[in-house]
């Protein structure tokens, strides 16, 4: 009774709120935000003043009465106030958007979280979202959200592996019967790619760059096998020397070899997990193929790297960046399959 009442006032939203970006769909409309996990501030009072894009372009270019904010570390919640503050001004924005009153606006939310967090990181997020203005704020562990997402029948006596690979986490899952069977999450994905290019392009080049450049860099030229056409993308930065600014051409060749530990630990632990899985279980994961997802998942040649080691097929399903909200989703409108996969212990 009462959650069809709030549905005069509010939509239910999907969330897959990640290290490095926050996606919400919203029940009927599809996904209505995908924006940088980052927010403005002032430092003192903490008045919210930019969030996501907006935010992110101040980036390493705030005044010290203005501090920029990355509330997720490694897939957690690092700063609740931060977090909260963002998910109420997406909230109230998304409601204003369809019409509704933003006031009267009570959500049922049902939140990715990462396979490995523990009990006090997994209430952080619940009570953000409680407090953001959420009635009701469910949880699901992202893999089993990214299975559900990328189309595999979690429920069958089938095993399906499933690799999601965001910014601040990479979860791998042998997924059947509606359960994690067995599971690691690495807190080493996209934003170590960014590191390792800042790293790089600091000591082999004496030049200065921030995490934006590098995300630019990783996008643009970032690979995990050599490509067929090898690119150069130019960044700037601040000179170590000198102090003063300078441009610097990269290879892909290079960012390949800086990117390779990364890659290798992530392809490392996709065959441990093989390793430590029945032998039944093996023996369908070889038929169906291990599925790839996450915005990581689209650094060149990475499925190949992965297939090279495994000896198995592996396919990148389509729009991996929404691959989490979309199982979410899927979960809201499906009672009975939320109640057997969702977060429970230890939580309201």
């Amino acid at each position: 009774m009462f959650d069809s009442l709030f549905s005069f006032f509010t939509y239910d939203l999907a969330i897959d709120l990640g290290t490095a970006n926050t996606v919400i769909q919203v029940m009927g409309k599809g996904v209505v935000v995908r924006e940088p996990t980052v927010l403005a501030r002032r430092r003192k009072s903490k008045e919210l003043l930019a969030v996501g894009s907006e935010a992110k372009k101040m980036l390493g270019k705030n005044p010290e009465a203005i501090e920029v904010v990355k509330p997720l570390v490694d897939g957690v919640i690092a700063d609740f106030d931060a977090t909260r503050d963002m998910l109420k001004h997406y909230f109230k924005e998304i409601h204003q958007n369809v019409g509704l009153i933003p006031k009267l606006a009570r959500p049922k939310v049902l939140i990715g979280i990462p396979s490995g967090v523990t009990e006090v990181e997994k209430r952080a997020v619940q009570d953000a979202a409680l407090s953001a203005g959420a009635r009701l704020a469910l949880l699901v562990e992202e893999p089993m959200a990214a299975a559900i997402g990328a189309g595999l029948s979690v429920n069958k006596p089938d095993g399906q592996l499933i690799v999601d690979i965001g910014g601040g986490t990479t979860e791998i899952a042998v997924v059947s019967l509606g359960g994690i069977v067995i599971n690691k999450s690495l807190r080493l994905a996209g934003e170590e790619m960014n590191e390792a290019i800042i790293k790089f392009v600091r000591l082999k080049h004496g030049l200065f760059i921030g995490e934006t450049t590098a995300e630019e860099v990783k996008i643009n030229i970032g690979s995990a096998t050599p490509m067929e056409k090898e690119k150069i993308h130019v960044a700037r930065g601040r000179d170590m020397e000198k102090g003063l600014p300078r441009s610097l051409k990269l290879k892909s060749a290079d960012i390949r070899e800086t990117l390779a530990p990364v890659v290798q630990e992530i392809v490392g632990a996709i065959a441990d997990t093989i390793e430590e899985t029945p032998p039944e279980l093996v023996a369908d994961i070889l038929k169906h193929g291990i599925v790839m997802a996450g915005g990581g998942s689209l650094l060149y040649g990475i499925d190949k790297v992965v297939a090279e080691t495994t000896k198995m097929p592996v396919w990148v399903v389509q729009n991996p960046q929404d691959t989490v909200v979309k199982g979410c989703a899927k979960l809201l409108s499906d009672t009975e399959l939320l109640e057997a996969v969702r977060v429970k212990r230890g939580l309201r």
